[in-house]
């Protein structure tokens, strides 16, 4: 099955996409690979989670933003390239997550864009990946995730 039929699936309608917050290039193909900056959980022109995590943003409010970065990640390849059909497989991935200093349930939140893109992609899927807390990120977000894809 595709990966537009996933979705399609899934219901998700990838919308348009937000940003880029500044100068730089939302996706970027070298070779057989994609590269996505940083996207954070925008959903309906909103972001859906400001952190930090666990204080302000709940680790199930964190998990649902690490998905919907997933969503903002593939409309930025499909902003770039056109289409999401040259998207073989995952590569890896790097999950900021703005958290109390205390806060060590990291991988947790990450879950929730790696099982995601296991669902879509399936075995491809799998990656690599960097899970980091921060004081901080973009706009207030609660998490960002940057994502390389592999092509054909």
């Amino acid at each position: 099955m595709s990966l537009t039929q996933r979705l399609a699936d899934l219901e998700i309608e990838l919308a348009s996409m937000h940003g880029p917050y500044g100068a730089y290039v939302p996706a970027k193909r070298v070779g057989n690979l994609i590269y996505v900056a940083g996207q954070v959980p925008m959903k309906d022109g909103k972001l859906m989670a400001s952190g930090p995590v666990p204080s302000r943003c709940s680790i199930k409010a964190a998990k649902a933003a690490a998905r919907q970065c997933v969503i903002n990640a593939l409309s930025a390849v499909k902003a770039v390239e056109g289409s999401l059909v040259m998207l073989t497989g995952v590569v890896r991935i790097g999950v900021f997550i703005s958290a109390d200093v205390d806060f060590t349930d990291h991988p947790n939140i990450a879950n929730g864009a790696s099982e995601f893109f296991i669902e879509l992609f399936g075995e491809t899927g799998h990656h690599v990946r960097t899970t980091v807390g921060v004081t901080s990120l973009p706009l207030g977000a609660a998490v960002e995730i940057e994502v390389i894809f592999q092509a054909r």
